[in-house]
């Protein structure tokens, strides 16, 4: 397999890996701000509570003023009620709407002292004879805020790699199309020179009393036309395919029939159907051809030239994950069943990887092309629809109609 497929897996793994690194370690060191800034805020408050315990409790004016204005009013943003256990006395850093009446404004305090009796347990202020009231607190916006950024700030980080993730795989599979449509047309361009030779070649020697009635200037005849529908296969890859409404039996059996001559005579070739025999697709045939070739090629290697083939025509229906922009509602499937080796189930999506093959000189390059043919030029489906080692494996192929 080329390289770059081969480590797509262990990227991915390694990129989600430091992907957690950074989220674990942004978590954590957060959690070490909140837990600092928590602890200065309790400190905050138990200075308070010996605040207000000392101004109750104190007879000099111009120190329980100091105290007042440099530590009572001096908190800001740590919300504060003091309660004498029944009743609440006092509130500070509260929001309360300037539109509620005194009875709404109670209740807001209320649900707010029932808030604060949750997060923290209250803090004693002693009276004297034996009174007390009770500070009740919770954290302050700031500390809220900070202990929800790690989320925050993941679930940005998430987004990000995502559209990254996306934005490379539509670059590379924009890249991946130009090669393949530069490589399809400059084959394309490269066969058509040795062709015109070849059909020169051909009709001088029909002409020529020496090789007239010849069988060799029939087959030479017959390759050339191989090699015009070869050309025209890249031509049609290296531009915007034409699908007509072809009839699908027929034309299966007809890239069957053609193939079936050049294979092993102990390959058993057979067409089921379960449609009328006239049912239409909307297919390009020399492509269609071409993807039917390379996968039945690829069975007949599998199953070491000795096995069977069979074709199974068969209407499906269209899942809602497979519906494109005009699309027609209506699909049909090839089912093209093999006795040959078949394919373990963690390599069942890599045999569509360019570079993937078993064989020591293949290239690797027929199913990533038929799949490309199927889904980008047929807007229809490629993939394997069961496989089992030993016994076989099943190609399906979901066409539009």
């Amino acid at each position: 397999m080329i390289p770059i497929y081969d480590q797509k897996s262990r990227l991915k793994i390694l990129i989600a890996v430091l992907a957690l690194l950074v989220g674990a370690a942004t978590v954590i060191y957060t959690n070490l701000l909140v837990q600092r800034v928590s602890k200065r805020e309790q400190q905050q408050i138990q200075l308070y509570a010996k605040a207000q315990e000392f101004i109750i409790n104190s007879e000099m004016e111009s120190n329980t003023l100091f105290v007042f204005n440099e530590i009572i009013d001096a908190n800001a943003t740590i919300p504060v009620i003091l309660s004498d256990g029944q009743n609440i006395v006092s509130a500070k850093n509260v929001d309360l709407p300037a539109h509620l009446s005194e009875a709404d404004s109670l209740a807001t305090l209320q649900h707010e002292l029932a808030l604060m009796q949750q997060q923290h347990p209250p803090i004693v202020v002693k009276l004297g004879a034996g009174l007390n009231n009770y500070i009740y607190y919770r954290d302050s916006q700031l500390l809220r805020q900070l202990r929800t950024y790690p989320l925050v700030q993941l679930v940005v980080i998430g987004c990000l790699a995502i559209i990254a993730y996306f934005a490379f795989s539509s670059s590379r599979r924009a890249e991946q199309n130009r090669v393949w449509v530069g490589l399809a047309k400059e084959t394309a361009h490269q066969l058509g020179t040795p062709l015109s030779s070849l059909v020169g070649w051909q009709n001088y020697l029909r002409d020529s009393d020496r090789f007239k009635d010849e069988p060799i200037v029939e087959e030479l005849g017959k390759d050339i036309r191989r090699l015009e529908i070869i050309t025209e296969r890249f031509s049609n890859i290296g531009s915007v395919p034409v699908l007509k409404d072809e009839n699908l039996y027929q034309t299966t059996r007809n890239a069957i029939e053609y193939l079936q001559s050049r294979v092993s005579k102990k390959v058993v070739f057979k067409i089921e159907t379960d449609l009328p025999y006239d049912t239409p697709a909307r297919i390009n045939v020399p492509l269609f051809d071409w993807v039917v070739e390379n996968i039945c090629k690829n069975a007949v290697d599998a199953m070491d030239g000795r096995g069977s083939i069979t074709l199974h025509l068969r209407r499906v229906r269209v899942r809602r994950s497979w519906y494109r922009r005009g699309a027609p509602p209506r699909q049909v499937a090839i089912d093209i069943t093999d006795t040959g080796k078949g394919i373990p189930k963690n390599k069942l999506e890599s045999v569509f990887l360019p570079g993937y093959t078993t064989k020591k000189r293949g290239w690797g390059l027929g199913l990533a092309l038929a799949r490309r043919i199927i889904d980008n030029y047929h807007e229809g489906r490629l993939f394997v629809k069961w496989s089992e080692v030993g016994r076989g494996t099943t190609f399906r192929l979901v066409l539009n109609q």
